[in-house]
């Protein structure tokens, strides 16, 4: 069977996409800060007939995080899709000349170092398999920098930076890298059926061989 790890699982997207790929046969890996929310949205989703099991984790710290993916591999199967999608902290929201060399290097640390060590975990064993895919949901400024958001202008990209490369140099072994970039709070952008349509699109994503980057609406047409 098939698994997804989603690192930054909520109640929101991360549930969304759960139910999605776990509708096509995934188990589901669901890490993030809290056992006790992962438990309760793991509970959830088997209501709803699905294996799905949590492990918690703090991308801030590379041991924590590659522990949980191990112990997902090991009880659930090799994982087959990683998701990387944690919410930066509004710490990283601050105006730029409010930054400080510190959170600077804590929002890089979170969003490229988190998942180079996150891919570095789960990389060997889709190699082996000679498929897989790695997912990155990112915000606006991975794309166009923001004053205002001055800690994700600056981590975003070093994130999207390393997603494309892998893109490159994954795209002949059957291993599928792409961004999807979400320029606005979903709430806001009017979808017909909200957050399902983003889970829906993450699952193409994942289905199909595209580009590197997706925008789910026009960068023009969100706020962040």
């Amino acid at each position: 069977m098939p698994v997804i790890a989603i690192i930054g699982a909520g109640p929101g997207l991360g549930a969304a996409v759960a139910r999605r790929f776990g509708r096509e046969g995934f188990s589901i890996a669901l890490i993030s800060r809290n056992q006790s929310n992962l438990d309760a949205m793991a509970a959830e989703l088997k209501s709803g007939g699905l294996t799905a099991r949590g492990y918690a984790a703090d991308v801030l710290v590379p041991a924590a995080l590659e522990d949980a993916l191990a112990r997902a591999a090991a009880e659930l199967g090799p994982i087959t899709t990683l998701q990387y999608s944690p919410l930066p902290s509004r710490e990283y929201l601050k105006p730029v000349l409010d930054m400080t060399p510190e959170l600077a290097l804590e929002a890089l640390r979170f969003s490229a170092l988190g998942l180079i060590h996150a891919v570095r975990a789960v990389l060997p064993a889709m190699r082996q398999a000679g498929g897989g895919s790695i997912l990155l949901v990112n915000g606006g400024t991975s794309v166009k920098a923001r004053a205002d958001f001055a800690g994700t202008s600056v981590a975003f990209p070093a994130e999207s930076a390393y997603g494309e490369m892998l893109h490159d140099a994954l795209e002949g072994e059957g291993i599928r890298v792409a961004q999807l970039v979400i320029p606005g709070g979903i709430p806001k952008l009017r979808l017909a059926n909200g957050i399902d349509d983003v889970a829906d699109r993450i699952w193409d994503l994942h289905a199909v061989a595209g580009p590197f980057r997706t925008m789910l609406i026009p960068l023009e047409d969100g706020r962040e």
